[in-house]
């Protein structure tokens, strides 16, 4: 129980310190700040209060902290530490709220809530602690390729997205309107959301890794993977509903096209621009 007491303590901590910051910054995105970083500190605890023995933890831990060193140079390139780097739909939602709503919402659902999801995401460490005893198998082999997989298909949507927003801004600093105005290219052909279908999908491996490790399926670490889709879900109709806002050609592309898991597109219509 020693490690998972301890990753219980980094949770509190790390609640009282995100929630401290935003009020004194007036900044809402800490939680975003440390989401690349939180999760690798909870499985490195697993893994060496197990003596780093155990191969299946310590292969979990290398894989987690490869996940966040990447999420966090993304993160980083697109200013999210800078003074003023805060998730643009905060903005949106203090508009839409009293100034007590929001912070009611900042310090249940974006502090307590959002902490909590990267608490149990990394939860299945604790089953593969709990069954160390369990034999590293050819499907846990098999889940690690997967979540590397996985973990490529998110770095290709990032870069694909980030190399689309650099030339939007070097469209618009020589005063041209960038045409497309989104991006519905690449992997975004096919999934409107694919970096975040990879991210939820990395998170449903580790939930099968640590069913691996028990024998069994019917574990409670799996609130973990449906409490983070669930929060994807919601930031994507609520993402949506704003680009859908600027963009009014939106619409269309989401008519034939996935929202997060990759698919083949409907028919093109001439009503969204490609170039």
């Amino acid at each position: 129980m020693l490690p998972l007491i301890a990753s219980l303590w980094v949770l509190a901590a790390s609640c009282v310190v995100v929630w401290v910051l935003s009020l004194v910054t007036r900044e809402y995105s800490w939680v975003d700040r440390i989401w690349s970083v939180i999760p690798i500190v909870y499985v490195w605890i697993f893994a060496g209060a197990a003596g780093f023995t155990d191969l299946r933890l310590d292969l979990l831990a290398a894989v987690v902290t490869l996940w966040g060193a990447r999420l966090t140079f993304n993160f980083s390139r697109k200013g999210g530490y800078a003074p003023g780097g805060e998730d643009y739909r905060w903005a949106v939602l203090r508009g839409r709220m009293s100034t007590a709503q929001f912070q009611v919402f900042n310090l249940l659902f974006i502090t307590i809530y959002q902490s909590v999801i990267l608490f149990l995401i990394t939860m299945p460490a604790y089953t593969m602690f709990e069954n160390r005893a369990t034999p590293f198998s050819l499907l846990d082999l098999v889940l690690v390729a997967v979540f590397l997989l996985f973990l490529v298909g998110e770095t290709i949507a990032d870069e694909q997205q980030w190399r689309f927003h650099e030339w939007k801004r070097r469209e618009a600093a020589a005063g041209r309107e960038p045409r497309p105005r989104f991006l519905h290219t690449g992997l975004f052909r096919f999934s409107r959301h694919p970096n975040f279908f990879f991210e939820q999908a990395q998170w449903w491996v580790v939930f099968f890794l640590g069913a691996s490790a028990a024998g069994s399926v019917l574990q409670w670490t799996v609130a973990g993977p449906v409490l983070l889709t669930l929060l994807f879900v919601g930031s994507t109709i609520f993402t949506e509903s704003i680009t859908t806002s600027k963009y009014p050609e939106y619409a269309e592309y989401k008519k034939r096209t996935s929202a997060l898991v990759p698919w083949f597109p409907g028919r093109k219509s001439a009503d969204v621009p490609v170039g």
